[in-house]
């Protein structure tokens, strides 16, 4: 089996192709605080159409922004097409096992979470991987190309 090597760019269509397909994106580290990093990027995603589904086990924790909150991927009532990770890099592991347990289709971790190990567990469960990259940065990076041919 060939794996990518995530410490190289990616594509853009590679990138494209997994925002335009998956429509449940299970976060896990989704966070109720709205000065956290994961709450904005849930809020947008959730904004943009996406059915978000976040993950946290926090006891009494049972909806953010109106969202059912699940403890784990394991409990979720539904198929996950992509599960984007807000945690450390060395929980990772454990969560690649989880997605690829609930057939995810990809695993996308946030700027920052990084595991070789990780990557290379979903890519053997036939997952699809994006390291240290944020959905929302992606989704909207079309719209910041520079437009070369105007003045200045």
């Amino acid at each position: 089996m060939s794996y990518m090597n995530h410490t190289e760019p990616y594509g853009d269509d590679y990138l494209h192709d997994i925002l335009s397909s998956v429509k449940t994106i299970a976060m896990v580290g989704a966070s109720p605080d709205k000065t956290k990093f994961s709450y904005g990027v849930l809020r947008v995603l959730h904004e943009t159409g996406y059915d978000m589904i976040p993950i946290n086990p926090r006891e009494g924790l049972d909806e953010i922004r109106g969202l059912r909150v699940f403890p784990s991927l394991s409990s979720i009532d539904r198929s996950v097409d992509m599960v984007n990770v807000f945690r450390r890099s060395e929980d990772l592991i454990d969560v690649a096992h989880e997605a690829a347990a609930i057939e995810a289709k990809v695993l996308w971790s946030q700027i920052g979470v990084f595991s070789e190990e990780a990557a290379r567990v979903a890519e053997a469960a036939g997952l699809k991987v994006v390291m240290n990259r944020c959905p929302k940065i992606e989704l909207f990076r079309p719209f910041w190309k520079p437009k070369l041919h105007l003045e200045i």
